[in-house]
Formats: structure tokens, C-alpha cells, sequence
């Protein structure tokens, strides 16, 4: 992390400006922003137990539609 002070008797619009090239030259805003949004991988058997889940889940659902037990809803559509 780059710790920037003002200067003795710098404008603030200066120092702004220093702030702001000083920031882009080091890279940190951009690997910031670039990491702001990512997650982390899941591992294979994590992968493979919510895979399971879900089969498991959809499984239930269709033979409750099928013995009348769950309304069949219409497909949304956005």
C-alpha cells in the first residue's frame, strides 16, 4: 500500500492529481478491481455433493408432481 502526504504548501487539486497518477502507476486499483468480483473455485467433491443435492431434489419434485402431491407451475418467462 503507497501512503501519500500533501506537500508543504501543495494545492489540494495538485495533490489530487499526484494521488491519482501515483495510484494508477502502482497497479493497485486496477488489481482491486479486477479481483472485487471473483470467487474462489469450488473443489471436485464439493462440486459433485451439490450435484447430488440437486439431482436428489429434483428427483423428489417430479414424483411429487407426479402423484398429484405438487402443483406443476407454469415456466416463468423474464
Amino acid at each position: 500500500m503507497v501512503e501519500f502526504k500533501r506537500k508543504k504548501g501543495e494545492s489540494f487539486e495538485s495533490f489530487l492529481r499526484r494521488f491519482n497518477k501515483r495510484l494508477q502507476q502502482s497497479g493497485d486499483l486496477k488489481e482491486a478491481r479486477q479481483s472485487q468480483h471473483t470467487q474462489p473455485k469450488i473443489n471436485k467433491a464439493k462440486q459433485k455433493k451439490r450435484a447430488l443435492v440437486g439431482k436428489k431434489l429434483h428427483s423428489e419434485r417430479e414424483y411429487l408432481k407426479k402423484i398429484g402431491k405438487l402443483k406443476e407451475e407454469p415456466k416463468k418467462r423474464w
